[in-house]
């Protein structure tokens, strides 16, 4: 049976506008392009696989059932609109926790990997931060993309394969 190839993507920054500690539906903003480019990966015969980093939950800010309800309504709302999410898997800890999923550690990914035996060679992941970049690679995933509509990226000093200005530019790339 054929393994399956996958888009590893980062939440907030990629998918949606940055704004810190995102929780509430009411805040949630795509950003321009991404139902285009999720499109366009999907028809390229990826699965989509959505790796993100939720220390709000681990500090309090937010809980478990808040990211669930805003993550079901994204899902949901990207269903409608042709684009299919394979799953989720988020990071509820904060940085003082020492967990083992949360990136830049790789336990995402991994966890993906064995879920859906995933050809980590033909699998790619972006991000918007050099920490996802950092656990891409340190899964086996060298196919890596950097984006600038999150974070401020220091792109002289990053690992990633390419640094594009969003992810609707993955349109560009031959992948």
């Amino acid at each position: 049976m054929e393994k399956t190839k996958v888009f590893f993507i980062d939440r907030d920054g990629v998918i949606n506008k940055e704004i810190g500690y995102l929780h509430e539906i009411a805040k949630f903003e795509f950003i321009d392009g991404v139902i285009e480019a999720l499109k366009y990966i999907q028809n390229k015969g990826f699965k989509i696989i959505v790796i993100t980093n939720q220390s709000g939950i681990g500090r309090g800010m937010y809980s478990r059932e808040k990211f669930l309800e805003l993550n079901k309504w994204m899902i949901d709302f990207l269903s409608t609109q042709g684009v299919k999410i394979l799953d989720v898997f988020y990071c509820p800890h904060s940085p003082e926790e020492r967990c083992t999923c949360r990136k830049p550690l790789p336990g995402m990914f991994l966890e993906a990997i064995k879920k859906y035996d995933i050809d980590i060679e033909m699998s790619w992941s972006i991000g918007d931060k050099e920490t996802d970049i950092q656990a891409a690679k340190s899964s086996g995933i060298s196919n890596t993309i950097l984006v600038k509509s999150g974070h401020k990226i220091n792109e002289k000093n990053s690992r990633a394969s390419y640094i594009l200005e969003s992810i609707y530019d993955v349109m560009n790339l031959d992948i």
